[in-house]
């Protein structure tokens, strides 16, 4: 990703002063040598390149599999990193200890890239401001109020669908769901979050709207391992460089709809600002962090950067976060039509209900108590994260506690761990809820039934926020917009599946799950077209 020809001269010096840095930090460190893990593929990069261009979850799953849930993996130069699926441990990573894990340096810079200086990029202190001041936003009565709009987003994508699929000679077409499903979602972020009409939906020619999609893909699928080097090994302030003057092709892209967000959101806040002193103010999310932001100190208040940060961040992380997730939800759900069926089943009964009542729409509370629809939203995101993986570093020397006891290569057995300050940590959210003693010993085959045995989603510590799951991280660091995302899923899913029958194509054997910090779905030998779920849709028939 960062590659640049003019920095190539820096490789070695770099490269040197990192191998003595890490052998020195080697010899005088807590060491984790003697835990069990797979062979490195080579001393440059070790286990990073299967790590980090192998489909999301692949080697997390194999890993697990062979080594437990506690894995010594290898970086540059031999230095020793530590995959985690261990409940306990994760427990303690996300909740007991804070911010006594931060961030890796690397991974902050993309997000810098990505979405500025907000809330995905902030660690410790930065971070708690941050988020106290976007916390009203994202309450339980804000987003169930964001329900019609949802509704709304749904009932204009099911009328397009409908539209297309009359004129069919058979009454069924091919979508690249994907697609849609991301434009509906920015047409939910729009509306909800800042009162502002993207018309995605409508294919309005909108250069701010293309400049966002594809983005994730293009900029973070499938890296090469001169760019995983670089991103390991380069001081934060070469990345930096990098990212403000590269003629990489990717990074042009993210410079470019950098500027173009920073300009809509500049406009937007303004607007917001300038009702406020008014005495105006609707209920979309930014109206409401301008006005929280008012009402904090000056010490604690939010930059304008900042500010623009986080509305980039709720535009990026939060409309590819939810679109991404809806289409592994509805590709179990065309892979399932058992499960498809009884979740139309429900869906229409609850309808017949609200329809007897005397009203016309689901509300939050209808989609609440549909229990199959939970279970399938919930199962879906198990087996498919869209965030699969979390990247953390110790920010002290400190034990991790363990769900169970991890037999060393040098004969030991370790109930607590130490790691040393400085430890890179993957936490591996993809194997986590495939955990067989947490989620059954059928964990690897997908099955919302699961949500209904008695001890179902109560096994182990505490760590997620939905069905103890770690899909929406936990702590401190829990995803501030998991709820509006959860009702999103909900009244999207209900609209497509009380309308639409579902069915695989046999482009489906050639799917991805292709790994750019957010799970992507992309076909076999076409990632460059970025996100693609061919699945075949027809009019769901009705009694």
């Amino acid at each position: 990703m960062f590659l640049a020809p003019f920095f190539k001269t820096l490789v070695f010096p770099l490269a040197v002063a990192v191998v003595l840095y890490l052998t020195y930090q080697r010899v005088a460190a807590i060491s984790v040598s003697n835990i069990p893990g797979p062979k490195p593929e080579s001393f440059l990069l070790g286990n990073l390149p299967e790590i980090f261009q192998s489909q999301a979850g692949m080697p997390d799953f194999k890993y697990q599999r062979l080594f437990g849930d506690v894995v010594r993996v290898k970086g540059p130069f031999g230095e020793d990193r530590l995959m985690i699926s261990d409940p306990k441990a994760l427990q303690y990573i996300f909740h007991t200890a804070g911010y006594g894990f931060l961030k890796w340096p690397e991974r902050t810079e993309i997000s810098r890239i990505l979405m500025g200086r907000g809330l995905l990029w902030a660690d410790g202190d930065t971070h708690k401001r941050q988020r106290k001041v976007m916390l009203p936003g994202f309450g339980v009565p804000e987003s169930k109020a964001f329900v019609p709009i949802f509704q709304r987003v749904g009932s204009e994508l099911t009328a397009q669908w409908s539209d297309i699929l009359a004129s069919s000679p058979d009454q069924s077409t091919v979508f690249n769901v994907a697609s849609w499903l991301s434009r509906a979602t920015m047409d939910s972020i729009g509306e909800a979050a800042f009162d502002y009409q993207f018309g995605a939906l409508a294919n309005t020619d909108n250069e701010f709207m293309k400049a966002y999609f594809g983005l994730m893909s293009d900029t973070l699928g499938s890296p090469p391992k001169s760019a995983i080097f670089m991103q390991t090994i380069f001081p934060v302030w070469v990345l930096q460089l990098m990212s403000k003057y590269s003629r990489a092709r990717n990074l042009v892209h993210a410079r470019h709809t950098a500027e173009l967000a920073n300009a809509v959101t500049r406009q937007l806040v303004e607007s917001k600002a300038e009702a406020l002193l008014q005495g105006k103010g609707n209920k979309d999310i930014l109206s409401l962090l301008v006005k929280a932001n008012a009402s904090e100190q000056a010490s604690t208040r939010l930059t304008e950067e900042e500010m623009l940060a986080q509305m980039r961040t709720i535009l990026l992380a939060g409309h590819e976060t939810s679109a991404t997730s809806l289409c592994w939800v509805l590709l179990e759900l065309a892979r399932h039509p058992e499960v498809q069926n009884k979740l139309r089943k429900e869906i229409r009964e609850t309808e017949l209900a609200i329809h007897a009542r005397g009203d016309s729409d689901f509300s939050a509370s209808d989609l609440d108590n549909m229990q199959y629809l939970s279970a399938v939203i919930k199962e879906s995101m198990r087996f498919h994260p869209a965030v699969y993986q979390n990247y953390r570093q110790a920010a002290h020397n400190d034990v991790l506690p363990l769900s169970k006891p991890i037999d060393a290569t040098d004969g030991k057995v370790i109930t607590k761990l130490p790691i040393p300050k400085g430890m890179k940590i993957i936490l591996s959210i993809a194997a986590y809820n495939r955990n067989a003693e947490i989620f059954g010993e059928d964990a690897h085959i997908y099955n919302p039934d699961r949500w209904f045995r008695e001890s179902g989603e109560k096994k182990g510590p505490t760590l997620g926020v939905h069905g103890n799951l770690l899909t929406f991280a936990g702590g401190v660091r829990t995803c501030i917009g998991w709820r509006f995302a959860l009702y999103e899923m909900l009244a999207l899913t209900v609209e497509i599946i009380n309308n639409f029958e579902l069915f695989p194509t046999p482009d489906i054997v050639r799917l991805r799950r292709e790994a750019c910090l957010v799970m992507l779905p992309t076909l076999e030998g076409e990632q460059l077209k970025g996100e693609n779920l061919p699945l075949r849709v027809a009019i769901a028939p009705r009694d």
